[in-house]
């Protein structure tokens, strides 16, 4: 199936997943990202959830990283919907959010954080296949901003399904993640 009909097929699976399938799911991925082995981890770039789309609830992760490593320091991104591209906000308990044109919030204000400085991406998706390639909302800034960080920066996928066998409009431009968490697995790419 190419990208558009499995955004369509697994937002509407998504979207119609009970709150207790959600946050069972939710408990049993930040399980399996337990059981993954970070080293010296001091900026991840993360992203606030799209509760109209029942996106995981990355916060979970994020809270978990902050207890493993009380100094990380965490950016959200900054959309510019003109050119598709963002920029990683650094936030902290003070920063006030607020909804951008899609819905998703954003930080109002905070530091820049150059892309070459990102330890970790949360990468947003809506489906994954079995070489770590996503669907996503189709607007390609998270491509895009991978792009500009550094070769070894570690990029994480939250699903609440297993994935698909291939997507079968890949790109070049498209990155695939480097790890990608369901509530019954953890795959590497």
């Amino acid at each position: 199936m190419n990208k558009n009909e499995l955004r369509k097929l697994y937002l509407q699976k998504r979207t119609s997943i009970s709150e207790k399938e959600k946050l069972i799911g939710e408990d049993l991925m930040l399980l399996q990202f337990q059981q993954l082995n970070f080293s010296d981890i001091q900026y991840v770039l993360s992203y606030w959830p799209l509760a109209t789309s029942n996106e995981p609830n990355t916060h979970l992760f994020t809270g978990y990283l902050k207890h493993l490593y009380p100094n990380i320091q965490i950016a959200y991104p900054v959309t510019h919907p003109t050119n598709y591209t963002m920029q990683g906000i650094l936030t902290n308990e003070h920063t006030q959010f607020v909804p951008n044109q899609w819905g998703i919030y954003e930080p109002t204000e905070g530091d820049l954080l150059i892309p070459e400085r990102i330890d970790m991406v949360f990468v947003p998706l809506i489906t994954f296949d079995t070489a770590g390639y996503r669907v996503g909302y189709g607007k390609g800034f998270y491509d895009r901003f991978l792009t500009d960080c550094r070769k070894n920066v570690v990029t994480i996928g939250l699903s609440y399904f297993e994935p698909v066998t291939k997507i079968s409009d890949i790109q070049s431009f498209d990155v695939p993640l480097n790890y990608c968490i369901t509530p019954q697995n953890r795959y590497e790419f």
